[in-house]
C-alpha cells in the first residue's frame, strides 16, 4: 500500500511561479500538503523595488492546495530577516503529526525557529532554496563565519531538495553528503505555457500588426526588470556593435518587456541610436508573456549571479533558442551550447554580438535550436518536482532505499569552467 505523506511547507509569501507546481502536488494521492505563508503581501498589488513600480498578478495564487497564513506580531507587510515575526509556529507544526517539515530558504528567523521547532520533535526537514557559489568577494572572516553557520544549519536538516546543478554544488561546498540530496528542479507550470503559445500561434500576425512591427523582420527579446545584475545594457550595446557598420537600421526588431530603475539609461541610450526597431513595452503580467515569447525568434538573458532565470524555461516552452550568459544560474542545466542556444561569458558585449549573428543568420537553425528547447523543458517540469520529493521523502523517512543523486540526474548539466 503506498504510504500517504503528511507535508508541511513553509514559504515566505504566495509565489506565482510556485503556485501551480504546489496545486500539482497537492493533487497527488499520497501528498498531504498544508502550505504555511509567512505573509500575504503578494496577494493584492503591491510595490515591487525591482520592477519599480507596483504588481499584482493576474493568475490565482492560492487555488488547489490548502494553505495557512501563519499570525505575526506587528502585522505582515515589512518584509526582512525579522519581520515578519510570525507566532504559533509550534502549535502548527505539531498539530496535525507531520511526516515532514519542508522549508523554502533560510534567511528569515520564522523558518529558522521552524527548523529547530521540528528537530525538537523529530520531525525530519527538507530545505529548498535558489543558494548556489557566488564570486562575491568577502573577507575571511565573513567567509569563515558564514561557513560555520552553514555546516550547523545543514547537519540540522535531513534532506536538501536541489533547484538544479549549481545548487546541488553548493550543498555540497559545504559538507552535505551526496545521498541527502534530491532534484527537485526550479520548473513553471509547462502546460499552461505551451498551451498559451499555441493559441497566440493563430493571432501572431494580428499581434505584431497591433504593435506595429512588419511581418517577415526577426525578433530578438529580453524580459525583466532593469536592474544593473540583469544587465540589459550589455544586450542594446551588442545589437549596436552588430549594426551600426551597416548604416541603416537594423532589420531585426530589439524588444525590451520589463521595468526598473535602470530603464530610463537603456532607453536613453537606445533614441541615441535614431532607430525605431528598438522598442521598450513596459511591465508584462504572467498571462500577457505568452504572445511575445511566440513572436519572437531568439530570447536573451545576460544577467549576472541570477540564481536561476525561469523566464529561461517560460520561453523554451515556446520553442524558441535563448541565449544566456554564464552569470545565469540555468545555463547548466537547460542550455545546450551551440545545441538549443548559446552561453556566453557574462559582460563580453562582443561574444554576445557573435551569438546573436548566429542565431539569426540561418532561419533553419534558429528552428532547430528551437525545437531542442521545447525536448529539454518537456523533462522539467512539475513531474519532476514531484519525483524528487517524493524521493526525498522516502529517504528521510526510511520509507525505502533511495538512490543516490548522481550525474544522470541532470542529463544537461556540464561541469562549471573556473
Amino acid at each position: 500500500m503506498q504510504k500517504r505523506y503528511r507535508v508541511a511547507y513553509l514559504v515566505s509569501h504566495p509565489i506565482q511561479y510556485q503556485a501551480p507546481m504546489l496545486r500539482y502536488l497537492a493533487s497527488k494521492s499520497d501528498i498531504d500538503l498544508t502550505v504555511f505563508f509567512q505573509s500575504d503581501f503578494s496577494l493584492k498589488a503591491y510595490r515591487d523595488p525591482g520592477f519599480g513600480q507596483n504588481v499584482q498578478w493576474d493568475v490565482s495564487l492560492l487555488d488547489g492546495y490548502k494553505s495557512l497564513l501563519l499570525p505575526a506580531i506587528g502585522g505582515h507587510g515589512t518584509q526582512s530577516f525579522f519581520r515578519p515575526f510570525n507566532t504559533d509556529l509550534t502549535k502548527n507544526i505539531s498539530r496535525s503529526n507531520f511526516d515532514a517539515l519542508w522549508i523554502h530558504g533560510y534567511a528569515h528567523t520564522t523558518t529558522l525557529r521552524a527548523l529547530f521547532i521540528a528537530k525538537s520533535r523529530d520531525i525530519p526537514v527538507l530545505i529548498r532554496a535558489e543558494s548556489q557559489s557566488s564570486s562575491a568577494v568577502r573577507s575571511p572572516r565573513t567567509a569563515r563565519i558564514k561557513e560555520t553557520f552553514l555546516r550547523m544549519l545543514f547537519r540540522q536538516s535531513d534532506a536538501f531538495l536541489a533547484i538544479g546543478s549549481r545548487n546541488r554544488d553548493y550543498y555540497r561546498q559545504y559538507g552535505v553528503s551526496p545521498d541527502r540530496i534530491f532534484l527537485m528542479p526550479y520548473a513553471v507550470d509547462n502546460a499552461f505555457f505551451q498551451s498559451k503559445v499555441n493559441e497566440e500561434r493563430k493571432r501572431e500576425e494580428e499581434f505584431k500588426n497591433k504593435l506595429g512591427l512588419t511581418v517577415g523582420r526577426p525578433v530578438i527579446l529580453y524580459a525583466s526588470k532593469f536592474i544593473a545584475r540583469k544587465r540589459a545594457g550589455d544586450l542594446l550595446e551588442a545589437y549596436i556593435r552588430m549594426f551600426s557598420k551597416s548604416g541603416q537600421e537594423p532589420r531585426p526588431y530589439l524588444l525590451f518587456i520589463g521595468d526598473g530603475e535602470e530603464r530610463q539609461i537603456v532607453e536613453e541610450r537606445a533614441r541615441q541610436t535614431g532607430w525605431d526597431s528598438i522598442r521598450f513595452l513596459g511591465f508584462k503580467n504572467q498571462t500577457e508573456l505568452p504572445a511575445y515569447f511566440n513572436l519572437c525568434d531568439v530570447f536573451v538573458l545576460p544577467s549576472e549571479k541570477e540564481p536561476w532565470g525561469l523566464i529561461v524555461n517560460e520561453v523554451m516552452n515556446a520553442s524558441k533558442p535563448v541565449i544566456v550568459s554564464n552569470g545565469v544560474g540555468s545555463s547548466d542545466d537547460l542550455v545546450q551550447d551551440g545545441i538549443n542556444g548559446f552561453i556566453y561569458p557574462v559582460g563580453n558585449i562582443d561574444a554576445l554580438a557573435d551569438r546573436l549573428h548566429r542565431v539569426l543568420s540561418t532561419p533553419a537553425f534558429r528552428l532547430k535550436m528551437g525545437e531542442h528547447s521545447r525536448q529539454i523543458i518537456d523533462q522539467w517540469g512539475f513531474k519532476e518536482d514531484y519525483l524528487g520529493l517524493q524521493q526525498a521523502l522516502n529517504f528521510v523517512t526510511r520509507n525505502t532505499d533511495t538512490p543516490i543523486l548522481n550525474k544522470s540526474r541532470y542529463p544537461n548539466s556540464r561541469p562549471r569552467k573556473a
